[in-house]
């Protein structure tokens, strides 16, 4: 067998700006979710760690159910299964909300670790000084915490970015479903499988890098 028999390079080249077109799309349902994932993944670990049964323990059964099922059957639900009770998202609204609640799953998970590393007396002398709660943990644990939680955290945006190939399911013109289009138009699904590959590659390598640098930058802080 040839090498044109696996990836047209002609086919590969006038279909790549088409495929290319969905990059955007697949940026922005990256960073909406983790965004959400973010501020949902703080306020879960906060209860998480909380001495309050009626806090801790939702915060258990939610992180327990996100990471204890898949990413695509909550898509599913979201957007096929809620029209049915009268709730409906765009596939767009359905792809963010579903990435981010699923993320936010495991970023409690790592938020809590980081929050557990700051030493408790650090909690103490902040209580000895009269100050509040919420200024404590804003001014002195976070900045801490996140010392410890930025190098995971770029972990779970590497695998968000990839996990978004999965809106396709759904109709969100993203990079996969550009080439699911492109494979069918041409009767060359490989090549144009191999074409998203290539542009996923160099994004989540620049993302890797991006993570290397900020893991050098924190590194010196923890001890």
């Amino acid at each position: 067998m040839n090498f044109s028999d696996f990836f047209d390079v002609k086919l590969a080249i006038e279909n790549f700006p088409y495929i290319l077109s969905g990059l955007p799309m697949t940026i922005a349902v990256s960073f909406l979710g983790m965004a959400l994932g973010l501020i949902l993944g703080l306020f879960i670990a906060l209860a998480r760690g909380s001495n309050r049964k009626v806090l801790r323990l939702p915060a258990r059964v939610y992180i327990s159910f996100m990471r204890g099922t898949p990413i695509l059957v909550f898509l599913f639900i979201l957007y096929f299964g809620l029209p049915s009770v009268g709730i409906e998202f765009t596939a767009y609204q359905a792809a963010v909300l579903g990435f981010g609640l699923n993320s936010a799953a495991y970023i409690a998970e790592i938020n809590r670790a980081a929050l557990n590393s700051v030493d408790d007396g650090q909690w103490e002398a902040a209580l000895t000084l009269g100050l509040p709660y919420g200024k404590t943990l804003r001014g002195i644990i976070l900045p801490q915490a996140a010392r410890i939680a930025i190098p995971p955290l770029t972990n779970v945006f590497l695998d968000l970015v990839k996990a978004t190939s999965l809106a396709a399911v759904i109709t969100v013109p993203e990079l996969f479903q550009k080439a699911q289009i492109a494979g069918g138009r041409t009767f060359d699904t490989l090549t144009m499988y191999v074409v998203v590959a290539l542009i996923y590659w160099p994004l989540c390598i620049f993302i890797s890098i991006f993570q290397e640098r900020l893991e050098k930058r924190y590194s010196r802080f923890i001890d």
